[in-house]
């Protein structure tokens, strides 16, 4: 018990003292965000760009002709993927398309843990497009973008504990702290990224069922529910009474007791974001 507390403090000091190790974004993650930002930026200069990545062009050619975001004529380069879904969405699209590589693990004790990580993260990015789409003011990509972050703060954790073997065998332990420190550490990692405030708040504040949001619905409200609902039929799932006092399903208009993704409406928007992230 004393290595776990010491553990524990330890994140917690390098966390405050700016010394713990934070993932970063993928280079052509960060060319994209630098591009965007320039006032000047055309289509074609953000093309070029993406372009320099053979997979990810890929990826962006198989999102605009999803499903999704299709328009009446196929999509067949970048430039006119760039053109039609737009530069902040393109931007959002790209971050969340090479998400995957920061998931990538480094031993084989880490394997399952990232796989599985990874895995909860794109249903959650996939419910939370879903819910957004039924929301006034919340934007699609913006929402899948925040599903696939909420538990980014689990990343550094997980890399730490490889230093500490006997921590790494006892599950729940390392799920304890885990659960404690990730809002934090992930709160820290999107303000290195220099992520929008409304990104920031949802690995805050996404565990805290009590919160009441000012303005919602918002982002932290979307991934709430979304994670509630990523555990229905698991280990993991709440009694629907039990969440009837959470007031992001209020705010969503959405019954603790009906899940979107079971949803005749709603199962194929569904299946189609979750093919975004499928074989990547």
């Amino acid at each position: 018990m004393i290595e776990q507390e010491a553990f524990y403090n330890n994140i917690v000091a390098e966390l405050e003292d700016g010394s713990l190790v934070l993932p970063t974004l993928p280079e052509v993650a960060l060319q994209v965000r630098d591009v965007v930002d320039d006032p000047d930026v055309t289509a074609q200069g953000l093309a070029e760009i993406i372009t320099t990545d053979a997979a990810l062009s890929a990826r962006l050619l198989k999102v605009a002709n999803s499903a999704l975001y299709r328009g009446r004529i196929a999509v067949e380069s970048v430039q006119m993927a760039v053109s039609r879904l737009g530069l902040k969405m393109v931007r959002n699209l790209v971050t969340s398309l090479v998400m995957e590589q920061m998931f990538q693990a480094t031993s084989n004790r880490l394997e399952k843990r990232l796989h599985d990580l990874w895995k909860q993260s794109t249903e959650v990015a996939a419910i939370s497009q879903v819910l957004a789409a039924k929301q006034k003011g919340i934007k699609t990509d913006e929402a899948m973008l925040a599903g696939l972050i909420h538990n980014i703060g689990v990343l550094p954790i997980l890399l730490k504990a490889e230093e500490c073997p006997e921590l790494l065998q006892d599950t729940t332990m390392l799920d304890s702290i885990i659960k404690n420190l990730h809002p934090r550490v992930g709160e820290a990692i999107l303000k290195s990224w220099k992520f929008s405030d409304e990104l920031v708040a949802v690995p805050a504040e996404h565990a805290n069922l009590n919160r009441n949001s000012v303005n919602g619905p918002d982002l932290v409200d979307v991934v709430q529910v979304a994670v509630l609902q990523s555990y229905i039929n698991t280990a993991n799932a709440h009694d629907p009474g039990s969440l009837d006092g959470v007031p992001a399903f209020a705010k969503l208009g959405i019954d603790t007791d009906v899940s979107v993704v079971e949803l005749d409406e709603d199962s194929e928007e569904y299946a189609e974001a979750l093919a975004l992230f499928s074989g990547m």
